[in-house]
């Protein structure tokens, strides 16, 4: 069963230097979803040590549950978030939120 339209909570202000949950989730599709999280259309790399464009980046990203958590925001975090959620039968991506930091 191809995912629904993933629901995504993004905060709209965090301040510099503290914590941000970003969550995606949808429970229709089968077998179960896995989420990607995505800033200005740039997919986040899931592991951030192996990818050089992100290694300033102190961010966790869960493709299991849909959660994305900056341990500590900077400037270069704002921006517009989406995430998609993906499985043998589709994928479905939720609309893009603005996170300010």
């Amino acid at each position: 069963v191809k995912p629904m339209t993933p629901r995504c909570s993004v905060p709209k202000a965090v301040p510099v230097g503290k914590t941000a949950s970003l969550h995606c989730h949808e429970n229709e599709g089968f077998p179960k979803s896995t989420y990607s999280w995505y800033r200005n259309s740039e997919p986040l790399s899931p592991d951030t040590k192996s990818n050089a464009k992100f290694q300033n980046s102190s961010y966790t990203l869960n493709p299991a549950t849909g959660t994305l958590v900056f341990h500590a925001v900077h400037k270069g975090d704002t921006g517009r978030y989406s995430c998609i959620a993906t499985n043998d039968a589709g994928f479905a991506k939720c609309e893009e939120q603005e996170m300010e930091v």
